[in-house]
C-alpha cells in the first residue's frame, strides 16, 4: 500500500514537472517573436539616438556668426556658449545612472531625445540670449543622459556583441556630426536663409528618435532585465565605490583627454590652416575629412578592441597618429594639409575606443552605468580647459606654435592613461565596497 502512494506521489511529481517544462517552453517560445522584435526596436532606437547626439552643437557652429548677429551676442558670451557642452554633459551625466535605476534606462533615454526635440524648436525661437542658452541647456541635458546610458544599453541588450553595437552606434554619432556640420549652412539657404529655420529643422530628426523608444519605456525591473538574464550576467551584490578603481580614474582621464583634443580640433583645425594660406572653403573640407574619418573607423575599431586582451596597442596607435599629424600642422600646414587632416582624424577615434572600454571594464549593467557616469562626467570637466586655453595662447602669442605645442604634450599622457584603461581588468573587483 505504502509503495503505491509512493509510486503515485512520484508520477504526480513527474507529471507535475512534465507540465511545468511545457509551460515553461510554451512561454518561451511566446517570449522568442517579442524579445526579437524589441531587439530590433533597440538596434533602430541607437541608432537613431546616436545620429542625434551632435547635431545640435555642430549645427550652432555652422550658424554661429548669424546667431550672433541675429541676437546681439557678444564675443565672450559665445566664447561661452562653445564651452556649455562639455559642462552639460559633466553634470547632467551625473544624475543618468541614479535615473536608470528609477524609470529604466530604455524611459531615460526616451526622455532625453524628447528632452533635445523640445530644446532645438525652442531655441532658435527664444528672442533672446537668456532664452537661447537656457534651451541650448535642455538639448545638452538630452544629450548628456544617453551619453551616459548608450553603453549600458548596448551592455544590457547585447551583452556578446559589445564591440560590433559600440561600434555601429559611434559610426551613427560620427555620421550625425559630419552630416550636421556639412549641411546645417546649404540646408538653411534651402530654407529661405533663416538660421532660425537651419537650426529648427534638426528637430525633426529629434522627434524621429523619440519612436523606438516609447513602446519599450515600460521594459523596467524583471522584463529590463531579460535580456541580461539570458546571457548569465550575475547582478551586482554590492555598491561600487567607483572612486577607489584605478582603472576607472584612468578610464576617466583617458575620455577627458580624447575629448579635449576632439573639441579642440572642431574649434580650431580650420583656422589653423585659414592662417597658414588655406582658403577657407578649403579649410571647412579638411575640417570635415578629419570628421568623416570617424565614421567607418568608428565601426571598425571597437570590433577590433573586445578581440583583444589589452586595448593598449590600439590607444598607442592613435596616439602616434595623433602626434604626427600635429608635427605636420607645426612645420608644413599648408604643404601636407590633407595628410594631417586624415591623421587627425583617425586619432580622434579614440572617442569609440574609450565608449568601448567602458563596456568592457564592468562586469554588470549597474556597473556599467557607474562606470560610464564617472568617466564621461570627470572626462567632460577635464576637456573643459582645453580649447579655452588654445585661444589664450593663440592670442597671446600670436601664432599657432605654442597652441600646437600644448596639443602635442596633452597626447602624451593621453597615450598613457590610455594604456592603463586597456589592461584586461574588472572594476567591480577593484571598487566593490566591503
Amino acid at each position: 500500500m505504502a509503495s503505491e502512494e509512493t509510486r503515485t506521489t512520484e508520477t504526480r511529481t513527474e507529471q507535475s514537472s512534465t507540465e511545468r517544462a511545457t509551460t515553461t517552453a510554451a512561454n518561451a517560445r511566446k517570449t522568442a517573436p517579442t524579445r526579437a522584435w524589441a531587439t530590433r526596436l533597440v538596434v533602430v532606437g541607437i541608432v537613431l539616438s546616436a545620429l542625434n547626439l551632435r547635431p545640435a552643437i555642430t549645427s550652432l557652429g555652422a550658424l554661429l556668426e548669424e546667431v550672433r548677429d541675429g541676437l546681439g551676442m557678444s564675443g565672450s558670451v559665445a566664447g561661452l556658449l562653445t564651452s556649455v557642452p562639455p559642462l552639460c554633459f559633466a553634470v547632467f551625466g551625473v544624475t543618468a545612472p541614479r535615473l536608470a535605476r528609477r524609470f529604466g534606462p530604455s524611459a531615460v533615454v526616451c526622455a532625453g531625445m524628447a528632452a533635445i526635440t523640445a530644446g532645438l524648436l525652442i531655441r532658435p525661437y527664444a528672442g533672446s540670449t537668456a532664452g537661447f542658452l537656457a534651451a541650448s541647456a535642455l538639448t545638452l541635458m538630452g544629450i548628456a543622459v544617453s551619453n551616459v546610458l548608450m553603453p549600458v544599453i548596448v551592455k544590457r541588450w547585447f551583452p556578446d556583441r559589445v564591440g560590433s553595437m559600440t561600434g555601429l552606434y559611434s559610426m551613427a554619432l560620427a555620421l550625425g556630426t559630419s552630416l550636421a556640420a556639412a549641411v546645417t549652412v546649404p540646408m538653411t539657404a534651402a530654407l529661405g536663409g533663416r538660421w532660425q529655420s537651419g537650426l529648427a529643422v534638426w528637430a525633426l530628426l529629434a522627434a524621429a528618435a523619440v519612436l523606438p523608444w516609447l513602446p519599450l519605456v515600460r521594459e523596467r525591473g524583471a522584463a529590463a532585465q531579460a535580456p541580461m538574464a539570458a546571457a548569465g550576467e550575475q547582478p551586482q551584490k554590492a555598491p561600487l565605490r567607483i572612486t577607489r578603481s584605478r582603472t576607472a580614474w584612468a578610464l576617466a582621464v583617458f575620455f577627458g583627454l580624447q575629448a579635449t583634443a576632439a573639441y579642440i580640433t572642431m574649434g580650431w583645425m580650420a583656422q589653423i590652416f585659414r592662417d597658414s594660406g588655406v582658403p577657407a572653403g578649403t579649410a571647412g573640407l579638411l575640417l570635415a575629412v578629419t570628421m568623416v574619418m570617424g565614421v567607418p573607423l568608428a565601426f571598425v575599431i571597437p570590433r577590433v578592441a573586445t578581440r583583444l586582451p589589452h586595448q593598449g596597442p590600439i590607444v598607442l596607435v592613435l596616439g602616434v597618429c595623433g602626434l604626427s599629424g600635429y608635427a605636420g600642422l607645426y612645420f608644413a600646414p599648408a604643404g601636407g594639409a590633407w595628410a594631417w587632416a586624415v591623421l587627425l582624424g583617425v586619432s580622434n577615434c579614440a572617442f569609440p575606443l574609450a565608449l568601448t572600454m567602458v563596456g568592457m571594464r564592468a562586469r554588470t549593467g549597474p556597473g556599467v552605468a557607474q562606470l560610464s557616469a564617472f568617466a564621461q562626467s570627470t572626462g567632460y570637466l577635464i576637456s573643459i580647459p582645453g580649447p579655452l586655453l588654445v585661444g589664450v595662447l593663440y592670442q597671446q602669442s600670436g601664432g599657432w606654435g605654442l597652441p600646437i605645442a600644448l596639443m602635442a604634450g596633452l597626447m602624451l599622457p593621453q597615450m598613457a592613461v590610455g594604456f592603463l584603461a586597456g589592461r584586461d581588468r574588472i572594476v567591480e573587483d577593484e571598487a566593490t565596497a566591503r
